[in-house]
């Protein structure tokens, strides 16, 4: 790119700002405080949404329907990420933002106003639109309001934004639930959405516009960040894997064939998003490919064996559902901790470094949860070991994400976001499927089998994970710090 040519990420930055402001400095103090709370509140709908599902398919009698309030907006993000991040590429991220932010909130209208489970999944289906295209929409701001040497911290900030809600948010659904009906959990959320996003206004402006011809970029013909043409050929391979995902988190329901169409759904979800990545994704080319595949490897093993950890300590260790739950929060607060440690590091702690310590803290975790089954050691091991994933998570991902922006060119934030937000998705819909599918498998054997299957599983991820994390692209001094 020609040298007269303005920095990427940097034209709509304030002019003022001193090199060391940080993320609450006035400048950026706003859209700081409304994407959190964007997060914050996305975060909280998904995890109150699981406390309250069992009462709600009870009063609605929607036993049938019950997973597919799950997977439903597990697959249609998909599509979101896929329309935000081609429209952002496009034409900016304010009206993608929007048009997410529209659509979560009819999603919650949808789901709170609902008189049967149809019209709820319908309103699930609806969110799940507007919460993969937030995400996305979101990533693209903070590429275009933030400096480079910012990022770090400002993903430090989202993931303490999402880890928060899971040591409140199940209580205080239950609660809501209980005092007021579960319809006010959706539509609670709704009066809260709105300020949110009120906050992010000001820097939302001279945001919008075309993202660049990309003729001179690097990325914006073939080439490792190449992208398919065309946004409908895109949209079309988003429903196809989102179908596929669906289909895949459905085969565990099937007594006979489930297997055989847990492979096909596999096999159609890859396929398809084969073009919605970087050029070399699946094949864990060096780069910004092995940076994508990682963030999918490492969400697939850490979300593939929390989902079972609390399940195990009530079956095998007798604990009570409301204290098994709770022995997560020690992740979730290390998660969030770790988070903030590497923010306060930036460069010291070099991107790659990070990435493979927290894919090895993650696949140390699940390892001592599978011998903890195994051997039949005190959950104490299993718990503490939790601790230890929730720091590799809360190390590895901010890191991830700024990588991203950082191997990303003005005209291809947009593509690589969803990317990684897709990789996410899958990888964690992929894993949880697969667990399904061997709990259910060794269900009659002994009654420890399922969960090591489980674990065993998640830990050939985890070291799937950890083999990838050293090819992840290490960042040129010149981006990391570039104002």
């Amino acid at each position: 790119m020609p040298q007269t040519d303005p920095p990427p990420h940097q034209e709509f930055r304030p002019k003022s700002v001193p090199e060391s402001a940080g993320i609450f400095h006035r400048s950026y103090l706003l859209v700081t405080l409304g994407a959190c709370a964007l997060v914050f509140l996305a975060a909280f709908e998904s995890l109150a949404v699981t406390t309250i599902m069992p009462l709600v398919s009870r009063e609605l009698d929607g036993a049938g329907l019950y997973a597919l309030a799950f997977a439903g907006p597990l697959a249609t993000g998909v599509i979101g990420m896929v329309a935000a991040g081609s429209w952002s590429d496009r034409k900016g991220p304010v009206a993608p933002l929007l048009a997410a932010v529209g659509m979560f909130v009819l999603g919650l209208l949808i789901a709170g106003t609902a008189g049967t489970m149809p019209v709820l999944v319908s309103g699930r289906l609806v969110q799940g639109l507007g919460g993969g295209g937030l995400t996305v929409a979101l990533y693209v701001v903070i590429a275009r309001v933030y400096p480079p040497v910012l990022h770090p911290k400002i993903f430090a900030a989202f993931s303490a934004a999402w880890v928060i809600p899971s040591l409140v948010g199940p209580f205080a659904a239950g609660a809501v639930a209980q005092l007021a009906g579960w319809q006010w959990v959706f539509l609670g959320v709704v009066g809260l959405v709105v300020p949110a996003l009120l906050l992010t206004a000001p820097a939302l402006r001279g945001l919008n516009g075309s993202a660049g011809a990309g003729g001179d970029s690097p990325a914006a013909g073939p080439g490792p960040q190449g992208r398919p043409p065309g946004g409908l050929a895109k949209l079309a391979l988003a429903a196809l894997a989102a179908l596929a995902v669906l289909g895949l988190n459905l085969s565990a329901a099937v007594p006979v064939a489930g297997g055989v169409l847990a492979a096909a759904a596999v096999a159609v979800a890859l396929l398809a998003v084969r073009p919605l990545m970087p050029r070399g994704t699946l094949t864990a080319r060096r780069g910004l490919p092995s940076v994508i595949l990682t963030r999918g490897l490492a969400s697939a093993a850490f979300f593939g064996a929390e989902v079972y950890l609390p399940y195990l300590l009530v079956e095998r260790y007798a604990f009570a559902p409301t204290f098994a739950g709770l022995t997560l929060t020690g992740g979730a607060i290390a998660w969030a901790a770790a988070s903030a440690i590497q923010g306060r590091l930036g460069t010291r702690l070099e991107h790659r470094r990070a990435v493979r310590i927290g894919s090895a803290l993650v696949l140390g975790a699940v390892v001592l949860a599978l011998v903890t089954t195994v051997l039949a050691w005190p959950a104490a091991v299993a718990i503490a070991g939790w601790i230890f994933a929730g720091g590799g998570m809360g190390l590895m991902y901010p890191r991830l994400s700024v990588m991203t922006l950082a191997l990303s060119t003005k005209d291809t934030e947009g593509f690589n976001s969803s990317a990684m937000s897709i990789s996410d998705s899958l990888g964690g819909a992929l894993a949880l499927a697969g667990t399904g599918i061997v709990f259910a498998a060794f269900a009659t054997a002994a009654p420890s089998a399922s969960f090591a299957g489980v674990f065993a599983l998640t830990a050939v991820i985890g070291i799937a994970a950890v083999a990838v994390a050293p090819r992840v692209a290490v960042v040129p001094a010149a981006v990391s710090k570039r104002a």
